[in-house]
């Protein structure tokens, strides 16, 4: 069944809320299943590597402390990773990709 949004799901037993772009709505609910649910239903992303979960927790740890996704030099220098590899690893890119299987609310800035 293909993923409508918004639209509410379970997951590994859990309710999943997302928003009308697809964002979790609930933040706190985030866990790794919801990850790779997210990352295969809303990306096309199959199989996390270790280089996708790299950037996934560095945009989880930086939105647990300060409350939005970093800047994305900011997340280019702190991973290591090109721009052009982190839209290899998220095509939809850094703030409606990474940052949507990271779990954080929608970017309001430039990420």
């Amino acid at each position: 069944m293909p993923v409508k949004c918004p639209g509410e799901y379970t997951v590994d037993g859990k309710k999943v809320i997302l928003d009308e772009d697809c964002f979790l709505q609930n933040t706190e609910d985030w866990d790794e299943k919801i990850a790779e649910w997210m990352a295969r239903e809303l990306e096309g992303i199959q199989q996390l590597t270790d280089a996708h979960w790299k950037v996934i927790r560095y945009l989880r740890e930086y939105w647990e402390t300060y409350g939005s996704c970093p800047p994305i030099k900011m997340l280019t220098k702190e991973t290591g990773f090109t721009l052009e590899q982190i839209y290899q690893l998220f095509p939809s890119g850094p703030a409606h990709g990474a940052c949507k299987v990271a779990g954080a609310p929608k970017p309001t800035g430039c990420v």
